[in-house]
């Protein structure tokens, strides 16, 4: 029986009656005007909001559904891997709800989130009071349905209007993670196809929630890549797929985590590449320091560079501590960044070496078979090797 509200009460309590229903995780960083939303969701308060979208996409990556509800100006923390999301796609739905404040009562500035959509190129939900029965489960398929996060704008006003309604019979779909043997433009393209199959959904619509993309009009892209006139590239059509220097010190880590099965979670940087033959060990990537709270909703198992640790991921750490996740984290150190001209990145030891982690020598492959074995909690491991010098990242034909 779908739960319903029995006389008028406020849009948020509707709202968050409609949620429940449609949705499986919550996460949030309380917020005026969502604080109270999160609190009748039962949502799980994280150390900021791009933590919370990464532990909702590692939710949505195990075909989950999870909504994260958070305030206009804590949508500018999570851009990063809102973007991202729409081109590695995700299996389970995912649904943002912002608090748009809109007489800047509690912020420091006023923002209209639904400008996101067109930038995002996500399906953008503002429900008027009548509306928020059903728009959370409008907003769950329609994230199904695109392979991409959607959003759910909401006011003061609408959160405080009086309104009734009963939630729609739950109908979860399924999403797509981009193929592993697509090339980074074939995915761009891949998200192509799906953004324009998008305008021609709203466009014949009739949901008056949705606001993008629009019911009419020319919905310009912002991607630099159009849909291909054929299928979309892969490494086998292009021929061949990038992969790590000829003498990388970590082919002993890549060699240890494919004979085992692992399939991390992936980071930005040379980590990319064990997802290309002839590795193939990569789940999913959605930005730089995202891995770890990705990983805890979903593999267990984050792989990532030391830069993109201090970039942000120490403060996903810090959460998944916080909250006793079981998480392997290996961590590639080589005191640079790898794949944009080797400029120096920060020792890391010095700002982790609260996790005790466990440090292994890149060609000590029995230490690093040892080290990868994972515990009932948080766990760093950090590969400590030595960039060549003068080689560049090889191919190898498909």
């Amino acid at each position: 029986m779908n739960p319903a509200l029995q006389q008028d009460e406020t849009g948020e309590a509707c709202l968050a009656i409609a949620l429940r229903a449609a949705a499986d995780c919550f996460y949030t960083v309380p917020g005026y005007p969502v604080t109270s939303l999160g609190e009748a969701c039962g949502a799980v308060c994280t150390v900021n909001e791009k933590v919370a979208l990464e532990y909702a996409l590692g939710d949505a990556v195990s075909g989950r559904r999870a909504c994260v509800i958070l305030k206009n100006v804590g949508l500018n923390a999570c851009m990063d891997p809102l973007m991202n999301a729409a081109v590695q796609g995700i299996s389970g739905g995912l649904v943002i709800v912002v608090g748009d404040d809109t007489e800047v009562r509690g912020s420091q500035n006023a923002q209209d989130s639904r400008c996101i959509g067109r930038v995002a190129e996500i399906p953008v939900f503002a429900p008027e009071a009548d509306d928020l029965a059903t728009v959370a489960e409008t907003a769950f398929r329609a994230s199904e349905r695109f392979s991409r996060i959607a959003l759910v704008r909401v006011t003061p006003a609408v959160l405080a209007a009086e309104t009734t309604g009963t939630p729609p019979a739950r109908n979860q779909q399924k999403g797509i993670i981009a193929d592993s043997s697509l090339t980074m433009r074939g995915r761009t393209e891949t998200a192509e196809c799906r953004r324009e199959e998008m305008v021609r959904w709203a466009q014949e619509s009739t949901i008056p929630a949705l606001v993008y993309p629009p019911h009419q009009g020319s919905v310009p892209s912002c991607s630099t890549v159009s849909s291909p006139a054929g299928a979309p590239e892969t490494m086998q059509s292009r021929g061949f797929a990038r992969t790590f220097c000829r003498s990388c010190p970590y082919i002993p880590l890549l060699r240890v985590m494919r004979e085992t099965g692992m399939h991390p979670v992936l980071d930005i940087g040379c980590g990319l590449l064990s997802k290309n033959p002839p590795w193939e060990v990569g789940t999913a990537g959605y930005g730089l320091g995202s891995a770890p709270a990705v990983a805890a909703k979903s593999t267990g198992v984050a792989l990532m560079g030391d830069y993109a640790l201090m970039h942000s991921g120490l403060s996903a750490l810090a959460d998944i501590r916080e909250k006793r996740l079981p998480v392997l984290v290996v961590i590639v150190e080589n005191g640079v960044l790898g794949m944009t001209g080797k400029q120096a990145a920060p020792d890391i030891l010095p700002y982790i070496s609260w996790a005790a982690p466990v440090m292994v020598d890149a060609a000590d492959v029995a230490a690093i078979r040892a080290a990868l074995l994972p515990e009932d909690r948080l766990k760093c491991v950090i590969i400590r090797g030595k960039c060549p010098e003068g080689e560049d990242h090889e191919t190898v034909e498909c």
